[in-house]
């Protein structure tokens, strides 16, 4: 083997091990940084004033193997809150929209009808408390959309 090749290969080689690290680091940094998530006795409390029920489920369109949510959702006039689990990643957000999305393209379309909840910490259990001028009745679906990669999550409509 040339000494040419053997440098290529010890470079590629070394890159795609860089890349993987990348990789897993960006996937399990918000896990190891995330808050206490919220115990189920918290999210059964905020179900109990909630006025509206949905479900995240993995089989939605754009919903994949890295990017899916399971569970109840609970929708009450000042918290929304999960009982379930979401899949890992950085900058989640939650936000409410006039019309069920369960693509990326949908979501963009309709973005500017939408309004934006809150910030999604944890990946197990959450409970987001929404901004007193916002009106959920106005809305139908709970989305968590990840902001940094323009990644659709779940969707769940709950009216």
């Amino acid at each position: 083997m040339s000494r040419t090749t053997r440098f290529v290969l010890l470079l590629g080689s070394h890159l795609a091990v860089l890349g993987f690290g990348f990789a897993l680091g960006v996937y399990f940094l918000p896990v190891l940084t995330a808050p206490p998530a919220p115990s189920a006795a918290e999210v059964a409390a905020q179900a109990r004033a909630a006025q509206w029920t949905a479900r995240f489920r993995r089989d939605l369109k754009d919903s994949d193997a890295l990017h899916w949510g399971e569970g109840t959702v609970t929708v009450a006039a000042r918290s929304i809150a999960l009982a379930g689990e979401l899949a890992p990643g950085p900058d989640y957000k939650l936000y409410l929209s006039p019309e069920f999305v369960e693509t990326e393209a949908d979501f963009l379309r309709l973005k500017a009808a939408m309004v934006r909840v809150g910030d999604v910490r944890t990946f197990r259990n959450f409970v987001v408390a929404v901004p007193e001028p916002i009106d959920v009745a106005r809305y139908t679906t709970v989305i968590v959309w990840c902001e940094s990669f323009g990644q659709f999550i779940t969707a769940a409509r709950y009216r």
